[in-house]
């Protein structure tokens, strides 16, 4: 039996990682899923959200978008944990940045065919998206809802009756027509959309958009990746691996620091509150109230318990005008640490 395969994309901050959290607390008992998380970013924090079990496989590809510069990367990949692990189910969440139209060309592909069943595609999109021209006219942001079967409307709660009223109207004018639009506040998405889904069979001409053309420029000049390239290294103690990206209009930004690293919370999140709002900010850290899981979006940012154990890990997003000076960041990231120093030599 082929193993059935879902996709769930969406744009930078939609809450993919959030809405396949809630997909994983509810499945079926007897069922082992695997979740293969591409980020943009070099670092690799959505990873870090989940709790791996015996019943719940986490692979993470950071470092660029799956169907181009990771396409190789994540073609090995997937037949590594077919066989290694045997899954009874697989949840793709590409990068907010990536195009579906790679990805699902691979997906139902010769090399997995008889292997994977690509079920529906399902796209997140947060309302207030839309209210944003550099969003909306971004050709990326337009052919993830293109190509998706159905959509999850997403922060809802922070979203007006208005603005929910508009992503409605916006989707039911594309063709093909959606099979389901749903509100999924906090991610909440009904299990049995995912498990009572249709194949995904829409084939939408999009070949000739700026945004499919960019990403198969992007494939076609980016040197073969080898996985060796992508194994861990471990930062040694107060002495942080920074990381930088840059590609699809997006710079990438981040750090990630020995397990026994420590910072002042209150410090930290003051320092990340005011970075530009335009900046998706995401980090899981060790500070002095525990490990947290700091996540900004749309200039909300949310805090709460991690169970990341590994290292701690910063990395920013956005427009490369919009980032900070990398050594700039570091000296008060760094000041961060010594806050908590001071306190505990007290």
């Amino acid at each position: 039996m082929p193993i059935p395969v879902h996709v769930i994309t969406g744009f930078l901050g939609s809450g993919k990682s959030t809405l396949i959290r809630h997909l994983v607390a509810h499945k079926p008992h007897d069922e082992r899923w695997a979740i293969v998380i591409n980020e943009f970013g070099q670092v690799g924090i959505d990873q870090a959200i989940f709790e791996e079990k015996d019943d719940v496989i986490v692979k993470g590809l950071p470092g660029g978008c799956m169907c181009c510069q990771l396409a190789f990367v994540l073609q090995a990949s997937l037949v590594n944990l077919i066989h290694r692990h045997r899954p009874d189910r697989l949840l793709v969440e590409p990068s907010g940045l990536g195009h579906p139209a790679g990805l699902i060309e691979m997906l139902r592909g010769e090399a997995f065919a008889g292997a994977l069943q690509l079920k529906e595609v399902i796209a997140l999109l947060d309302p207030r998206r839309l209210d944003d021209p550099r969003s909306r006219e971004h050709d990326t942001f337009q052919d993830q809802l293109l190509m998706a079967d159905g959509v999850a409307l997403t922060m809802t709660d922070l979203a007006s009756h208005q603005q929910r009223q508009e992503a409605r109207r916006y989707l039911e004018s594309m063709w093909p027509p959606k099979r389901w639009m749903m509100e999924a506040t906090h991610g909440r998405m009904p299990l049995s959309l995912l498990l009572d889904g249709l194949h995904h069979e829409r084939e939408v001409d999009v070949a000739h958009r700026q945004g499919v053309d960019s990403h198969r420029d992007l494939r076609s000049s980016s040197p073969l990746v080898v996985l060796d390239e992508y194994r861990y290294r471990e930062p040694s103690p107060r002495q942080p691996i920074c990381e930088k990206g840059e590609a699809l209009g997006h710079a990438s930004l981040g750090w990630r620091w020995h397990p026994s690293d420590r910072f002042s919370l209150d410090a930290l999140t003051i320092l990340l509150d005011r970075l530009p709002a335009s900046l998706r900010v995401k980090a899981v850290m060790h500070t002095d109230a525990g490990w947290k899981l700091y996540n900004q979006a749309e200039g909300r940012a949310t805090l709460t318990a991690s169970v990341w154990r590994r290292d701690s890990r910063l990395e920013l997003i956005g427009p490369q005008e919009a980032l900070p000076a990398a050594k700039v960041l570091a000296e008060r990231l760094s000041a961060c640490q010594d806050d908590v120093s001071t306190v505990d030599s007290r």
